[in-house]
Formats: C-alpha cells, structure tokens, sequence
C-alpha cells in the first residue's frame, strides 16, 4: 500500500494532483501542529480537545488550499456549490477525527511519546484515508 503510494507520487497519472493534495496537507500539518502546541502549553487545554479544535480549523484550510490548487479541474466555484464541497469535506475528514485521535491516545498515553510528536504521527497515518476519500467524493 505504501509502496503504491509513493510510487503514485512519482509516475502515476495522478502524481501532480497527489503531489498537490500532500503539499498541501504538509502546510496543514504545520499549521494544525502549531495550534495544538499553542492550545496546549500556552492556553491550557487537554492536548485532546486541544487536537480536535486544531483539526478542525486545519479541515477548513485544507479545503480551502485543495479546493483552489489540488482539485483545480474539479473545482467547486458556486456558492452552494462550493459549500456543499466544504460539508462533503467534513464528512470525510470528520471520520478521519476518530482515528487520528485514537492513534494520538494511543501513542501518547500507552507508548509515552510526546503529544506532538504523536500527533506528527496521526497525522501521516489517517492522510491517505483522506486523500482516497477526498479525491472521489469530495472532488469526484
């Protein structure tokens, strides 16, 4: 499965838009990290509340970035159009919410990792479930 994902990042017919949709869930990463760290250690909140909250901001981000640059060809440009896409978006990465934080937990609590690095770490694992999921239905 891995294998397959890289070798899409390289050769497939999918590789810009792949390329893309990473490029951008990067940019998301680093921003989503950098509102836990702040949620966390400078506010004060459950490094799991702290992740849900900083999750969703980062699911708005993302769609905002994949919807203009990732899925240009498929863009969603109406008003309803576009808000329909940013619900579908949602749905996705809202399932995505469950696993990321179970892995986070899991990481943090029964492997003694750092929240951050865990969430480092979540991130990657649920981002191909994402982006399967994102490119057929929210896009598709």
């Amino acid at each position: 499965m891995i294998q397959r994902f890289l070798r899409n990042l390289i050769s497939s017919p999918i590789a810009p838009q792949l390329r893309r949709f990473v490029a951008v869930g990067i940019i998301a990463a680093g921003v989503q990290m950098m509102l836990l760290w702040v949620f966390v250690d400078k506010i004060g909140l459950y490094y799991l509340i702290g992740g849900l909250i900083a999750i969703e901001i980062t699911i708005v981000l993302s769609y905002v970035l994949n919807n203009l640059w990732t899925f240009r060809a498929s863009r969603n440009t109406g008003t309803r159009e576009y808000f329909v896409g940013l619900l579908k978006t949602n749905v996705v990465r809202g399932t995505a919410i469950p696993i990321q934080l179970a892995i986070l937990l899991l990481l943090v609590e029964l492997g003694s990792i750092p929240y951050l690095l865990g969430n480092a770490v979540a991130i990657a694992l649920s981002g191909i479930y994402r982006y399967v999921l994102d490119a057929r239905w929210t896009w598709g």
